[in-house]
């Protein structure tokens, strides 16, 4: 049997391409995946962040640190806030679950379920060391990567994944599809020459679905209507014996009843989709004192502006920080052996982007405002909505 790696060096010997007495190209495969904005676990984050966003616009400098917890037929809602702001916890999360879809009480989660509230006032032993962004709300690394796979500037299968899930809920808000419930997953695979992704191995789609639908017709409309649209955008194409949907068959039940979710427990899909390093902790639910949220958008904004300033084709950035002190303890820049300029440079032009003290990101990036709840579905880094994804003029 021809492999695909085997095709492709045919391919390239046939075409007068290398010396296969000399060298195979080496083919890799890679995968990420991402999940649909009604999964359990984004349904958590979407929670935090929107109560964050509700505290911040009353309150800019409020610091918040809250977790959500979903299970069949409940919604908890836990941490510490340290705000002027009065906000109904339990009404903002309801909302934000009847905005996802869960609006009927028979798939055992509803925005009826009952919310149990477990906030409570922040740590003085936190605070004190905060003070106007003065200090880093905790300790910890961060990462931020770019390279150049996609007009994003992000790695092609978690740019694909997310695509993926994002269309899967538009066509079911907009009842392309009505059949489609809420919750779902993507997970794309990509081929890869050397480091250039040149085709799609596989595409699997997972998504929860009305009774009265056969598993063949949501098969044949999430690839009609997903996935052969979006590959499409992005200059591929694959054949539909390469496409799963709904591997182990049959999926009725959406979101907390048939799993829980948690605030924070996606960060791999919240980044890069496993092809770069992340730091230690998750985003959703937090002010930006605390830098597992701005350090790594500071991170990301640094590396993407070095990637699209043509420096480097590939670039990830280092912070590392302790709680209370203002600046970062470890900073570095790593291009992969990319980059076009010395490596001075390339710290001379990160240095220029931005500060990265706490105050100094908080500033340059403009945190402290509602912007939050949009992060927690489809990723963090990708969209040009977000003050860390705008490219500096040169």
């Amino acid at each position: 049997m021809l492999t695909m790696r085997s095709f492709v060096f045919l391919a390239m010997v046939l075409n007068g391409i290398g010396n296969p007495l000399v060298a195979e190209v080496a083919i890799r495969k890679f995968t990420s995946e991402s999940v649909c904005a009604g999964h359990p676990d984004k349904i958590c984050d979407q929670v935090s962040d929107a109560i964050l966003d509700a505290i911040l616009t009353l309150d800019p400098k409020a610091r918040v640190g809250v977790e959500t917890v979903v299970g069949d037929n409940c919604i908890g809602l836990f941490g510490e806030v340290n705000s002027t702001a009065k906000v109904d916890f339990a009404a903002v999360a309801t909302k934000k679950i009847r905005d996802l879809g869960y609006t009927e009480p028979k798939w055992g989660f509803s925005y009826l379920s009952p919310v149990s509230v477990y906030i409570h006032q922040q740590s003085p032993d936190i605070a004190v060391g905060v003070g106007e962004d003065q200090g880093a709300g905790d300790q910890g690394m961060m990462f931020g990567y770019a390279c150049d796979e996609t007009p994003e500037l992000m790695p092609l299968p978690i740019s694909l994944a997310h695509a993926l899930t994002k269309e899967l809920d538009t066509v079911r808000e907009n009842k392309v599809l009505p059949f489609i419930r809420p919750d779902g997953k993507s997970q794309v695979t990509v081929l890869y020459e050397g480091d250039r992704p040149f085709a799609i191995e596989s595409v699997v789609i997972a998504s929860p679905y009305s009774e009265e639908i056969d598993l063949e017709t949501v098969r044949e409309g999430i690839i009609r209507e997903v996935v052969n649209p979006v590959l499409k955008r992005y200059g591929f194409s694959i054949d539909q014996k390469q496409i799963v949907v709904n591997g182990t068959g049959t999926w009725h039940i959406p979101g907390p009843a048939s799993d829980a979710g948690l605030t924070g427990r996606k960060i791999v899909v919240d980044g890069y989709g496993g092809y770069a390093r992340i730091g230690g902790g998750a985003f959703s639910g937090k002010d930006p004192s605390k830098v597992d949220r701005s350090g790594a958008y500071a991170a990301r904004f640094i590396a993407k502006n070095i990637v699209a300033a043509g420096y480097a084709k590939r670039c990830e950035v280092a912070l590392a920080y302790v709680i209370g002190h203002s600046t970062p303890l470890m900073k570095q820049i790593d291009t992969f052996g990319t980059a076009t300029v010395t490596q001075d440079e390339i710290e001379a032009y990160a240095k220029k982007l931005i500060d990265t003290s706490v105050k100094g990101i908080v500033q340059a990036l403009d945190l402290r405002r509602p912007i939050y709840q949009p992060t927690a579905a489809y990723g963090h880094f990708g969209r040009e909505q977000f003050p860390w994804e705008k490219v500096v003029a040169q």
